[in-house]
């Protein structure tokens, strides 16, 4: 199998997906998305939602320049409607990493690539072995990475759960196979699944 590098020229086969330019709101941003603002392109590194009392909401952005490769910081009130940059995009699957790469493999022609953490972001906190992401491709080279709404982590290291715990506004951290850390209800045990949401990297509910 032929391999390529984030950032080289790769002649990849295969069917694409276009992506058309539209607008999005900014709630919807999610790590290694691409977008298009002030007239650059830019790679989704890092999102928070954040609702500081009883003002309105925004979303706190770390994103990369793909020209320069700078990473700046924007504040994007939540109303806020955001340009998605025009790519081709490619279905693949998450593989394995090594420590400092991260594999795919196009599921239809068997090619694989690797990506850097650097190049992925908070997007590594999600990729767990079989996932199924799309890469987005700009003149062959790669982009950026969307990733599916959720995905479901197994808790790897959490307190134990109390018996007869409910649903309620107590919460414990829980440390996920990826390193991704989320409050859980205090039911939730060491060893079990839990469903992810990938733009909040919050907890949504057992797997």
């Amino acid at each position: 199998m032929r391999q390529f590098n984030a950032g080289v020229q790769c002649p990849l086969g295969g069917s694409a997906t276009l992506i058309i330019p539209h607008m999005i709101s900014a709630t919807q941003l999610r790590p290694g998305m691409v977008i298009k603002w002030n007239n650059e392109l830019y790679s989704i590194f890092k999102m928070e939602h954040r609702t500081p009392g009883n003002l309105r909401g925004f979303v706190q952005v770390k994103m990369r320049k793909l020209s320069s490769g700078t990473m700046i910081e924007h504040r994007f009130s939540s109303e806020d409607k955001v340009e998605r940059a025009s790519l081709e995009q490619h279905e693949m699957e998450y593989l394995y990493d090594d420590g400092d790469y991260y594999y795919f493999m196009n599921i239809e022609t068997f090619e694989q690539m690797h990506l850097t953490r650097d190049f992925l972001g908070d997007a590594t906190n999600f990729l767990i072995p079989n996932l199924k992401v799309d890469i987005e491709f700009y003149e062959g080279s790669p982009m950026g990475i969307e990733l599916p709404p959720t995905v479901d982590l197994k808790v790897v290291e959490t307190e134990p759960g109390l018996k007869g715990a409910t649903v309620s506004n107590v919460t414990k951290p829980a440390k996920t196979e990826t390193g991704l850390v989320v409050q859980v209800p205090p039911f939730i045990n060491e060893g079990e699944k839990i469903r992810v949401s990938t733009s909040e990297s919050a907890y949504m509910e057992r797997a």
